[in-house]
């Protein structure tokens, strides 16, 4: 089983979202209608409008739906911009196998591009009554920023700590994963204890989500990741399997050399790093981590009430666990 099969039910939903998202980033200009339209073309999981939707059936799911779905298409939107952003700063010509925004214009449009669809996305939220939604998603902006501005100051730093890289990924990634199942459910008037579970349901698996796609940059292929492998390490990221493999003195004095020539990286100068990586218990200590963050995730679902929706975070959980790309 995979995502795909699991959204299935959601699928009348998720294709109003998917119109939505559309009509939600409409623009007069040419540059960035065509710029914002390619961006949502170019796909993805939407996993977090599908936990909006699932976390929303532990409310009013049917009465609260206008503003159910207007929160997705919002969270959606975000995440959009962070990509666009995140490029600009990586110097990405790749994402999704598709060329990016930063290298089909240049780093201004992008940036203009993702603060477009940023705008768009406060647009739709402001159109949404319930002022607790307003103010979550706010305070997760400001701590998604700053896991941004962390993740610069931390590139090439080979000093980091774990503590440092579970703050970063849990800024850039966890946090807008467990927003969007507390906001799914505060959008349907689910009960506290209930939104509670679910912010801390998306918490422990957005973890596990970024720990797994950390390891999958260095053990997939490029045609899987749709950019090249190893593409964290040669901007500079350290991620978690890189970190397992530091306690290492040799692959760490290796790493060090290799990072002497930063601004000229090519990934095959990086190649014989990821086999070390591979050659190590680094990826085996890393999927033991992400495996502790989905035990706590499905520690938080056992504390929900059972529904269709709660059997469908499992599987998600699971899955997220076992994915290859």
């Amino acid at each position: 089983m995979n995502l795909s099969s699991i959204y299935h039910p959601l699928q009348d939903d998720l294709q109003i979202i998917e119109e939505t998202l559309i009509e939600a980033i409409d623009a007069k200009h040419p540059v960035l209608e065509k710029s914002s339209i390619q961006l949502i073309k170019a796909g993805g999981k939407r996993i977090r409008p599908v936990f909006v939707l699932l976390s929303s059936q532990f409310g009013d799911d049917k009465e609260n739906k206008e503003q159910i779905y207007k929160t997705a298409v919002a969270l959606e939107l975000i995440h959009m911009a962070t990509l666009v952003h995140d490029d600009v700063v990586d110097d990405a010509t790749i994402r999704r196998g598709i060329p990016t925004i930063k290298h089909m214009y240049d780093d201004r449009i992008a940036m203009y591009s993702g603060d477009y669809i940023l705008a768009r996305a406060l647009e739709v939220i402001a159109s949404i009554s319930n002022l607790e939604i307003h103010k979550e998603l706010s305070n997760t902006l400001v701590k998604i920023v700053e896991g941004e501005v962390d993740q610069i100051e931390d590139q090439y730093n080979l000093n980091q700590t774990l503590r440092n890289y579970l703050q970063r990924i849990k800024r850039k990634t966890a946090l807008l994963i467990a927003i969007s199942c507390k906001l799914g459910a505060l959008a349907a008037g689910a009960k506290r204890e209930h939104v509670h579970q679910l912010y801390k349901y998306g918490y422990y698996v957005g973890m596990s989500f970024q720990i797994i796609d950390d390891i999958l940059d260095i053990t997939s292929s490029p045609e899987q990741l749709g950019k090249p492998t190893g593409s964290d390490l040669l901007e500079g990221n350290i991620t978690l399997p890189v970190l397992f493999a530091m306690k290492d003195a040799t692959f760490l004095n290796e790493l060090k050399r290799v990072f002497q020539n930063r601004h000229d990286l090519k990934p095959s100068d990086i190649g014989h790093i990821l086999d070390m990586i591979i050659d190590s218990d680094a990826v085996k200590k890393s999927y033991a981590l992400s495996d502790a963050y989905l035990k706590k995730a499905n520690r938080a679902l056992a504390k929900l009430p059972q529904n269709d929706a709660k059997q469908t975070l499992q599987m998600i959980a699971n899955i997220i666990g076992k994915r290859k790309f």
